[in-house]
């Protein structure tokens, strides 16, 4: 390919995004958001060492290990719902760093093309979740919203470990 060629291809592709990102702005700032959390807890996962996926704060709490497999059953629920899908995670069974990492990744892959191929339009369908009726957005909004609440709890499990969480990494001096 030329570099003509090249250039109309990149621009081409660029107009595309930013036409889809216009006509869909609601399903655009629920994919932005949705892009942005995962790449927090993903981090956030990573950062706290094996031998604490087992600590918890105080007895009658999740474990570290246990909020990461949480985020990951939850998420396959709720995408599976806007997809149709009766999902059932197993990450709540996990325990091992690696195991539970796997599965929030594997959620997160199930999730990604429902959020990247969502319209406006097809985010406007009403669905059942948890017996009342939302739209297909909302329900994809509660998931980025549970994703931030179980990200914040994960938050209070690092820094007692002395470890900055990876949304306050960037303010260090």
């Amino acid at each position: 390919m030329n570099r003509i060629g090249a250039l109309t291809l990149v621009l081409s592709v660029s107009a595309a995004g930013w036409l889809f990102a216009q006509d869909n702005p609601f399903s655009g700032d629920a994919k932005q958001s949705y892009n942005g959390i995962k790449t927090t807890i993903l981090r956030a996962a990573d950062k706290m060492p094996e031998e604490n996926y087992s600590f918890r704060t105080v007895a009658d709490v999740r474990t570290y290990g246990e909020i990461i497999g949480h985020i990951a059953d939850v998420q396959l629920a709720l995408c599976g719902m806007v997809k149709g899908e009766q999902k059932q995670g197993d990450a709540g069974n996990k325990k091992t760093k690696a195991e539970l990492i796997s599965a929030l990744k594997a959620s997160f892959d199930y999730c990604d093309p429902i959020y990247n191929s969502m319209t406006d339009a097809a985010g406007a369908v009403k669905i059942k979740m948890f017996g009342r009726e939302l739209t297909k957005l909302g329900v994809l909004n509660f998931n980025i919203a549970h994703d931030n609440e179980m990200y914040g709890t994960a938050v209070a499990y690092l820094r007692i470990k002395g470890i900055v969480p990876p949304s306050s990494e960037r303010r260090q001096p």
